[in-house]
């Protein structure tokens, strides 16, 4: 496994990072064990950074993890706090629930615009005062958005911007993926840490999975890669491709032969665009939320695209 330094942060990371919201309660649900030993999994073939959020309920997965290897693990988190005293609260539940004392990476999450960013200055001002204070190792931001990667590269407090990319440009809720391609490349020569996510669009992308990592991998201006993973073939699979090696011929045909289906995220507003590009009549709205129905759906992933919220995955 390749590791970079991360911007002009002191963390040398692995190229590919854990993505460890599709093991956690929001998706996949894993028993917290089943979810260490894959956690420990990537971790013996050397995967030594892990991407979570407070918002994804899992931090108990990454400390049973920790308790039970012997090799330390670069983590990188996320809160929606956006008052001093509420991401302080945010910082402590990371140290406490992962069993962590120092968390390496603490980031704005989900962040949209300048405004957005201007609205989570309280957060911000606590996040600088507990890197200082030796509580957490550097400061980023996550986003969806190019106008949050453009303003982030220009702040000297943040270190670290986990943005979203891939091929087709699916969740990029501003510009087009040129537009996020050059934003990338300007905060990475601004010294900026830089790891990316939704390399398979949210899993919408799986059936053209060689297209999509041949685009990320050789994408210049990353150090990291993201990528979600809830299963030891996944892991290994991933890992053999972020190694420039051939994947086993029997996992892939597991992987291929999985079954998957479509989730519609609690955030999902209802406005209705996924159901207009349905080819197939597999989507309804339905007291505001979006439903699918799984014997229509052929899981081609193309509503993802036109969704503004990006509430629809496959897993």
């Amino acid at each position: 496994m390749e590791y970079v330094n991360l911007g002009y942060t002191n963390l040398k990371v692995s190229r590919l990072c854990f993505g460890s919201l599709t093991i956690s309660p929001l998706q996949a649900g894993l028993p917290v064990d089943d979810g260490a030993d894959i956690i420990l999994s990537a971790m013996d073939m050397g995967v030594n950074f892990i991407d979570t959020a407070e918002f994804y309920q899992n931090y108990c997965y990454i400390n049973k993890a920790l308790a039970r290897s012997k090799k330390d693990f670069i983590i990188s988190t996320k809160s929606y706090a956006y008052t001093y005293e509420g991401m302080k609260k945010s910082v402590e539940k990371a140290r406490k629930e992962t069993g962590k004392d120092v968390i390496d990476i603490f980031m704005l999450h989900e962040q949209e615009t300048r405004l957005t960013l201007k609205g989570h200055r309280e957060a911000l001002e606590y996040l600088v005062d507990a890197r200082a204070k030796g509580l957490i190792k550097a400061i980023g931001v996550s986003t969806h958005t190019v106008e949050v990667v453009n303003a982030a590269a220009d702040m000297e407090e943040i270190e670290v911007i986990h943005p979203i990319i891939n091929f087709r440009g699916i969740g990029i809720k501003d510009g087009s993926l040129q537009d996020m391609e050059k934003a990338i490349e300007r905060a990475y020569k601004n010294g900026k840490g830089i790891y990316a996510m939704k390399a398979l669009g949210g899993g919408n992308l799986i059936s053209d999975k060689k297209r999509a990592f041949s685009y990320i991998l050789s994408f210049p201006y990353l150090h990291s890669v993201a990528v979600g993973m809830k299963s030891n073939d996944e892991v290994v699979a991933n890992i053999s491709i972020f190694e420039a090696k051939t994947v086993d011929s029997h996992i892939e045909e597991r992987l291929s032969s999985e079954k998957r289906k479509l989730l519609i995220e609690d955030w999902c507003v209802g406005c209705g665009e996924c159901v207009k590009h349905c080819l197939y009549n597999a989507l309804h709205v339905v007291n505001g939320h979006s439903t699918v129905n799984p014997d229509a759906c052929i899981l081609c992933g193309y509503c993802s695209g036109y969704c503004p919220e990006f509430c629809i995955k496959i897993l």
